[in-house]
């Protein structure tokens, strides 16, 4: 059964309480972290097209999210995207991501973004560092 993925409030992809925010829940099920979004006008890059920035935006959170998933706390280091095709406005986009390794220190991710007919929009790998010390104590606070 999938599990709502914790989130920070004021997220700009996940935060619940963030009025120009995505307001998106992601969910871990079976090993990956899974979210379904419906972009509007406001994202547009080109006419009836999201913008690229957040379809990049949305695979990084989906990567963190299933590291989150698992209690680790991170942050992205390095991303590499690839665009397959277009994303339209109004049209649902499913969301996966998952952990490809732990190195320790480093954590390796990919994410995938595809439309509601299946066909595949973008993917990314993802390098996530976890954070230790003064930085995990300030972004634990985000959790409070």
């Amino acid at each position: 059964m999938a599990k709502l993925i914790e989130r920070y409030s004021h997220c700009f992809v996940c935060g619940d309480k963030n009025d120009i925010g995505l307001k998106i829940d992601f969910f871990y099920d079976e090993g990956k972290a899974i979210a379904e979004y419906t972009p509007s006008s406001e994202f547009e890059g080109y006419r009836n097209v999201l913008h690229g920035g957040i379809i990049s935006t949305l695979l990084d959170e989906v990567m963190i999210k299933a590291i989150l998933a698992k209690g680790i706390l991170t942050v992205t280091s390095r991303m590499d995207v690839k665009f397959k095709k277009p994303a339209k406005i109004g049209e649902r986009l499913l969301l996966e991501g998952k952990i490809k390794e732990d190195k320790g220190n480093i954590i390796l991710a990919e994410g995938e973004v595809f439309n509601q007919a299946g066909s595949l929009i973008a993917t990314a790998q993802g390098t996530y560092f976890r954070v230790k010390g003064q930085v995990k104590e300030l972004l634990d606070r985000s959790f409070e």
